[in-house]
C-alpha cells in the first residue's frame, strides 16, 4: 500500500518513517514537508494512503485534504484532539493523536489496509460478450448485481460510495469510487462532467448551459469538465 507522509516537524517525520519502515504492508513514497509538495507527489503518482499532520503553516493538513477532488485513504496525525470531530466528518481513516504509539499507528494502518482490500473485492467488472452486448457486475447489499451499460442513465458519487441511476425507480448502491468506475468504463458512451457525475450520453434529453437534462434530473457541468464535453457531444 503506497503511502506518503506531511508534516512540517522534521522529527515528527522520522518517526512516522520509522514506523512505515516495521509494517510490511505500507510502501513509503515520500515526505513531505506541506501540502504543496504532496500536491506534487498525488499528480505523478497513485497513492493508497497519506498521513498528514494538521497544524502547518499555510496550508492546513484539513484544507490540503478538502482540496483534493480525488481523494486517497488518511490519516490524521496531529498535537491536537479538538479537530478530531472535523476530520471524522471528513471521512478519515482514523485520527492519531501525537506522541503516537506504534501500536496505534499499526491499527490504523491495518483499518486502511482491510478498506482497501474490501473496495478491490466490490470494484465493478466490465465484461464483453461475443455479441459485444456490454454489462456491469456490481456488488449491492449481500449480492452481485448484473447491470446492461446500456440501461445506466447517470452515476453519482457519494464519497466511499456510488449510485447508479437506471431505468428503475432504486438507484443502486455500491461501494466503489467513481474514478475506478471512469477507468472501467473507458472509451464508451459515458463521460464525467462534474467531480460528482458521470453521464451516459445515450440517455441526455438535453444541455442548458451549465446542466445536463436526464429525464427530470438536472446534472450539473462542471468548470474542469465543460470543455471536454462540449467537444464530445459536437463531434
Amino acid at each position: 500500500m503506497k503511502c506518503i507522509i506531511i508534516d512540517d516537524e522534521p522529527l515528527a517525520l522520522e518517526l512516522l518513517e520509522d514506523f512505515i519502515s516495521k509494517i510490511p504492508f505500507l510502501e513509503l513514497i515520500a515526505s513531505c514537508s506541506n501540502g504543496f509538495e504532496a500536491t506534487a507527489i498525488l499528480q505523478e503518482q497513485k497513492v493508497d494512503l497519506i498521513f498528514t499532520d494538521i497544524e502547518m503553516p499555510d496550508f492546513s493538513g484539513i484544507d490540503f485534504i478538502k482540496s483534493l477532488e480525488i481523494k486517497p485513504m488518511f490519516i490524521f496525525t496531529t498535537a491536537y484532539s479538538h479537530y478530531a470531530v472535523e476530520g471524522f466528518n471528513l471521512n478519515a481513516i482514523d485520527y492519531l493523536v501525537k506522541p503516537i504509539p506504534f501500536h496505534r499507528f499499526l491499527k490504523a494502518s491495518t483499518r486502511a489496509q482491510n478498506l482497501l482490500k474490501l473496495k478491490k473485492e466490490d470494484e465493478p467488472l466490465i465484461l464483453k460478450k461475443e455479441t459485444l452486448e456490454e454489462f456491469i457486475f456490481v456488488k449491492s447489499e449481500y449480492e452481485n448485481l448484473k447491470i446492461n451499460l446500456s440501461d445506466i442513465k447517470y452515476i453519482e458519487s457519494l464519497k466511499d460510495y456510488i449510485k447508479i441511476h437506471t431505468h428503475k425507480e432504486k438507484p443502486i448502491l455500491t461501494l466503489s469510487s467513481l474514478k475506478n468506475f471512469e477507468e472501467k468504463l473507458g472509451k464508451t458512451n459515458f463521460i464525467r462532467v462534474h467531480k460528482s457525475y458521470i453521464v451516459s450520453l445515450k440517455h441526455i434529453y438535453s444541455v442548458q448551459r451549465n446542466r445536463i437534462i436526464i429525464d427530470d434530473n438536472w446534472i450539473p457541468i462542471g468548470l474542469n469538465y465543460r470543455d471536454d464535453f462540449i467537444k464530445r457531444i459536437e463531434n
